[in-house]
């Protein structure tokens, strides 16, 4: 619906709703008979004798009435479900269109949106997660773990890898009453209120935002991050500050539950991945040069990993056409590649 359509609908709207005093008692009290006389209305109600005939023009230029011109005049009561048959349409219109105008998503505008709506930050996390296609982290309040479970199921349905953390732990379902591995690949619970929520999908789209907010407190802000170059930041936080701190085991999928091949955004999670497959794995990497910045491709066999149990380290070397090539995450500084998106699969390096 147009900007100019949707005015004109709410023009209609508040229209077919701004009755009058006169006119409601007008109107309920012919509805209660179903056919009066402009003087037995005003013998019903308080409305004046001077303004009666007024008040039932104007009740017959909305449709909610007829008025048959006789001696005297009678005003007769119509069906309030046809009477009312052109507003409930354009209200539904109006409420659709007013949706997708000012609480929809809109990620082709700017990189870092700041939204102060408890309904428009709840979008964007139903957004983000609904946008995934291979990897999804969130860190979630009970509440909104039970609101968006749904929506967390069909993600692990279509593929997606899901960690997800649980805050305050407290709160959480009990992993023995509340199914986790339909939600997600690993879950974790963590300490505090104090712990934002966030969803970032792919390592790009992401949403940040403080408990506050999704409790409809005054101070609530969420962030949003549009584009990869920043999106990665959230990803980043989640990961080292988020993550490593949720010490509480909800959940945990075993190292055959990986279906191959996967794509994940984040080096940890994949090197991690990587540690517990038996035999030969291959890995298609697209990225960056850490020295020219300049967009790379890279396939090959991964031949070693390095990983830190604090997460503070994680790294992948290829065995490619071209020889040794170090691959690292985000701002990676001392590998040669820095990773954006990694593809792991079984026999040779995937094609994707």
């Amino acid at each position: 619906m147009s900007d100019e359509n949707l005015r004109e609908t709410v023009e209609r709207v508040g229209a077919g709703f701004d009755l009058g005093e006169y006119e409601i008692e007008a109107y309920l009290t012919v509805l209660q008979h179903g056919e009066l006389t402009a003087s037995e209305i005003a013998d019903r109600t308080d409305i004046p004798q001077p303004r009666v005939y007024d008040t039932v023009r104007s009740l017959g230029d909305r449709g909610l009435v007829e008025l048959r011109e006789s001696r005297p005049m009678k005003v007769v009561a119509i069906d309030p479900e046809e009477a009312f048959a052109d507003l409930q349409t354009s209200f539904a219109e109006m409420v659709a269109a007013l949706e997708d105008a000012y609480t929809t998503p809109a990620r082709e505008t700017e990189a870092v949106s700041l939204v102060k709506s408890r309904s428009t930050i709840l979008r964007y996390f139903g957004d983000v997660i609904d946008s995934a296609e291979f990897e999804l982290v969130c860190s979630l309040t009970p509440g909104l773990l039970e609101r968006f479970a749904d929506d967390l199921a069909a993600a692990r349905d279509r593929g997606v890898s899901v960690d997800l953390v649980v805050t305050p732990v407290r709160d959480a379902p009990d992993p023995v009453e509340f199914d986790y591995g339909k939600v997600a690949t690993t879950a974790r619970g963590r300490r505090g209120v104090t712990t934002p929520v966030v969803a970032v999908a792919d390592g790009q789209y992401s949403v940040y935002a403080t408990q506050g907010a999704v409790r409809d407190d005054p101070e609530k802000y969420g962030v949003i991050f549009n584009r990869s170059a920043l999106g990665f930041l959230v990803s980043g936080f989640f990961g080292t500050v988020i993550w490593s701190t949720a010490n509480d085991v909800l959940h945990t999928s075993d190292a055959a539950d990986i279906d191959l091949p996967r794509t994940y955004a984040s080096i940890r999670r994949c090197v991690k991945d990587i540690r517990t497959f038996d035999g030969d794995v291959y890995a298609t990497v697209r990225g960056r040069d850490v020295l020219t910045g300049d967009a790379r491709t890279d396939r090959g066999r991964v031949v070693e990993t390095k990983f830190e149990e604090t997460e503070e380290v994680a790294t992948l070397v290829l065995e490619t056409d071209s020889g040794r090539v170090e691959v690292g995450g985000r701002v990676a500084a001392y590998e040669d590649v820095e990773a954006h998106e990694l593809t792991l699969a079984r026999d040779s390096p995937p094609r994707k």
